[in-house]
């Protein structure tokens, strides 16, 4: 039995961030092997027993003070594991930092990378940022670009989520209540970002042309947006502006943090995820996967880092940008349930194919084996 340290933000609740429980339900799922995970001082009862808490962080905020408090755990167990797994997006700064300040001085090193960060980086840096023993990236997208550049230690681990967890279940009743819904309505659910993903606006302008062209729609708007800083709170302001000068604030509804992900996903009718971009976003967007698993049909624009987990079978795809193809598909899938249906077995299917957390464990435990 090794004994591994997974190096990630605090692990405690709420558990609504995709990247979190995926590093929380992963340390649970290990059975073979001990391992430490970095937490607040709050308690958490369901861990086994091969799990350890270390307390290092003292609020759930990752801030400046609490990347310092990491940086100094991670020095004091620097000889300690047989195996420190980095579960962050590498940056030059947390990089430089780790190499030069608390980089293991016993056992070996993983580095899981959920997206590479075209955008900003190229071959150059990623020699820099990429410095473990063993990459693991979320995608064959990247994995390819990786070796493409010469990199020959790369092994693609698609992000497991918990079946179990995410399925299938009526509409709750309380849940409806809280967000002031009924259940005659039709919820259509966007699980994004206010600010990032470049959908925000196109929506917003969607909603009110779709509103004024359908006014009798038992159509209600969630966005499933959490509110992760001032200009996401700034853009939440301006576009419910937006919709009551328009009519239509009560058609709308905004979750912000909603710690019950499962519950919140099988209010939604359809899920839709028409966004513009996914810079600086994991290379598979687990809400996605989260909401296939419940049985949703989805909407996907035609980004190619979707290819990989998107088709006829399992989801719509729309033109990106296409606020008459978005009218079309809605409409479409709300007057068809048998196709929406359809989509949701397909969908589930296909994650328990390739997203079912306990192969997931198993392909990590056969990586920390190899080493």
């Amino acid at each position: 039995m090794k004994k591994i340290l997974l190096a990630t933000r605090p692990l405690v609740p709420p558990w609504d961030e995709a990247s979190k429980n995926f590093a929380y339900f992963l340390a649970k799922s290990m059975e073979s092997h001990h391992v430490s995970i970095l937490t607040t001082p709050t308690w958490l009862p369901d861990l086994p027993a091969n799990v350890t808490q270390i307390p290092c962080y003292t609020k759930n905020e990752l801030d400046f003070s609490e990347k310092l408090r990491l940086l100094s755990a991670l020095r004091g167990l620097r000889n300690k594991f047989d195996i420190t797994h980095y579960l962050f997006t590498p940056t030059r700064k947390n990089t430089s930092l780790i190499n030069f300040f608390s980089r293991p001085t016993h056992g070996k090193t993983i580095q899981t990378i959920a997206t590479l960060r075209e955008d900003l980086y190229g071959a150059k840096q990623w020699r820099q940022l990429l410095f473990a023993d063993r990459i693991i990236v979320y995608s064959d997208h990247s994995k390819h670009i990786l070796e493409r550049v010469g990199f020959d230690n790369v092994t693609r681990i698609y992000p497991g989520i918990d079946l179990s967890l995410y399925q299938p279940q009526p509409k709750d009743a309380e849940a409806l209540a809280f967000f002031n819904l009924t259940p005659d309505d039709f919820i259509v659910m966007y699980p994004g970002e206010y600010v990032r993903l470049g959908a925000t606006d196109m929506l917003a302008e969607w909603l009110i042309e779709y509103y004024h062209t359908h006014p009798d729609s038992a159509l209600k708007f969630v966005f499933a947006c959490r509110v992760k800083h001032e200009d996401d709170r700034l853009k939440k302001v301006e576009i419910t502006e937006r919709f009551a000068a328009a009519g239509i604030l009560d058609r709308i509804r905004f979750t912000d943090t909603y710690a019950d992900m499962p519950k919140l996903y099988n209010l939604a009718d359809i899920m839709a995820f028409p966004v513009g971009d996914m810079r600086g976003k994991f290379d598979v967007p687990l809400v996605i996967i989260e909401a296939y698993a419940c049985g949703k049909p989805v909407i996907l624009s035609d980004l190619p880092i979707f290819q990989e987990f998107s088709g006829s079978d399992v989801c719509v795809t729309i033109p990106r940008g296409s606020k008459t193809a978005l009218t079309e598909t809605i409409t479409f899938l709300q007057e068809h349930p048998e196709t929406r249906t359809s989509l949701g077995h397909q969908a589930r299917a296909f994650v328990k194919r390739s997203f079912d957390l306990a192969d997931t464990v198993k392909q990590y435990e056969t990586i920390y084996e190899s080493l």
